[in-house]
């Protein structure tokens, strides 16, 4: 096999590879088992016909396309690496000779890691994040606490209040037709939470259990199910149940009954304990985010496209399989937004980009500075995924080949360029 390199513009690549006659002859040979039961000879059971008279009968060419992809699938990864080529894209390939007999000889052209041109990266100036925690903030938190601690007791001397929550039923039409979702029984409703339709909730306040309403609406124009966008609704409702939230005192009891503490200054204290570790992990976050943020905005990097479109894909990949852990099929999510899946990926394109940047950036400080990541570190790391993951480190470390060992070893590399970063940056 011989390979030859074609740099292009653009940070494009076009890798040209020759396979022997001989490989192309065997690859034919490969797709003549594959495809012979699917080939009827006359004089010759389904299958069993040799390749020679299929050949004869239908040229070489029968077997071509299979015999083309065998060899692709073959060479191509080890081409790339003899030609010390690390492709980011999904590479299109093309044929440019293909003939029994002869060399085969196909094209590859895809992007590989553009330059970066690093400049000063040191002493980069980011705005001041400060982890404060103040009463206000103690009291919210309590609030907080409170409210999650609250009981629904059910009302039956008055009508919706705003605040309830409620079970209803209620039945929609578009000029006296029903239409699909607009139906339901003992659905749960909390007034105030716009949840519903703009205009629906407020509707309700004042009705009593057992009374009908005709609630009025008019579906927002951009409203996810295009048939009913813009359009006016009439929902024929009936309240079956009122209740209203009860918040517990905040007194020593409720300290006693949500946390170890005795008394509610005790629990108040901890809680701004926790705040203020919760904040400084947020103002954390925050310097890191918009140091790395200002370091790729003064870089310049010309991202192929194909690069772009490539990290475009492996997104909408993941959130496809976030969906489908929720139980979401991604195909009725696209159908829900009104959109088909090329279209959803063109979306993601502009985070794909700031996503290939921002990585591009980090490892160019990884190179410039020469980090590595220690066995004491590593080891370190393993400790916490064990315990994120609640798994023994011997089963953990069993599952952890040699690429995912790089690809982890790369990540920390990039942390510890993200804590460089910060360290050396001002805060104005």
């Amino acid at each position: 096999m011989n390979t030859q390199v074609e740099r292009l513009e653009h940070s494009m690549v076009k890798l040209t590879v020759t396979v022997p006659a001989e490989d192309f002859k065997k690859a034919i040979t490969k797709a003549y088992h594959k495809t012979k039961g699917r080939i009827n000879i006359p004089g010759f059971r389904k299958g069993k016909a040799p390749q020679q008279i299929i050949e004869r009968m239908y040229g070489p060419e029968i077997f071509y396309d299979d015999a083309v992809n065998f060899v692709i699938n073959d060479t191509y990864a080890g081409a790339a690496d003899e030609a010390g080529i690390e492709f980011t894209s999904r590479p299109e390939f093309d044929v440019e000779n293909v003939k029994k007999g002869e060399d085969l000889v196909y094209t590859a052209v895809a992007a590989v890691r553009p330059d970066v041109a690093l400049g000063e990266y040191k002493g980069l100036e980011i705005p001041k994040f400060e982890a404060e925690v103040t009463d206000e903030d103690v009291e919210r938190e309590l609030q907080s606490e409170q409210k999650k601690n609250s009981r629904k007791i059910d009302v039956t001397d008055r009508p919706v209040e705003d605040g309830d929550s409620v079970i209803l039923d209620y039945a929609g039409t578009i000029d006296g037709v029903a239409f699909d979702g607009g139906t339901a029984v003992d659905a749960p409703l909390k007034i105030g939470s716009g949840t519903f339709i703009p205009g629906f909730e407020e509707q309700l306040i004042g009705v009593s259990i057992g009374e009908d309403k005709d609630v009025v609406v008019t579906f927002p124009e951009d409203y996810n199910a295009k048939d009913l966008a813009g359009k006016e609704a009439v929902f024929a409702c009936k309240i079956k149940k009122i209740q209203k939230e009860e918040l517990p005192e905040l007194d020593d009891e409720f300290a006693q009954d949500v946390s170890e503490f005795d008394t509610l200054d005790e629990y108040k204290e901890d809680l701004r304990k926790n705040l203020l570790t919760r904040k400084q992990e947020q103002a954390k976050t925050a310097r890191e985010n918009a140091v790395v943020e200002k370091l790729v905005a003064e870089t310049e990097i010309d991202v192929p496209e194909a690069m772009k479109n490539y990290e475009a894909e492996k997104m909408f990949e993941e959130y496809a399989q976030q969906l489908q852990s929720q139980g979401i099929p991604v195909d009725m999510y696209l159908q829900y937004q009104g959109l088909d899946a090329d279209k959803f990926k063109e979306t993601l394109i502009p985070q794909a980009d700031q996503r290939i940047r921002t990585r591009l950036v980090l490892e160019a400080v990884v190179d410039a500075e020469k980090i590595e990541i220690s066995e004491e570190e590593f080891d370190a790391e393993l400790d916490r995924l064990a315990e994120q993951y609640k798994m023994e480190k011997d089963k953990l470390t069993k599952l952890i080949g040699d690429f995912e060992r790089k690809q982890m070893e790369k990540d920390l590399a990039v942390q510890k360029a993200i804590t460089l970063l910060v360290e050396n940056a001002t805060e104005a």
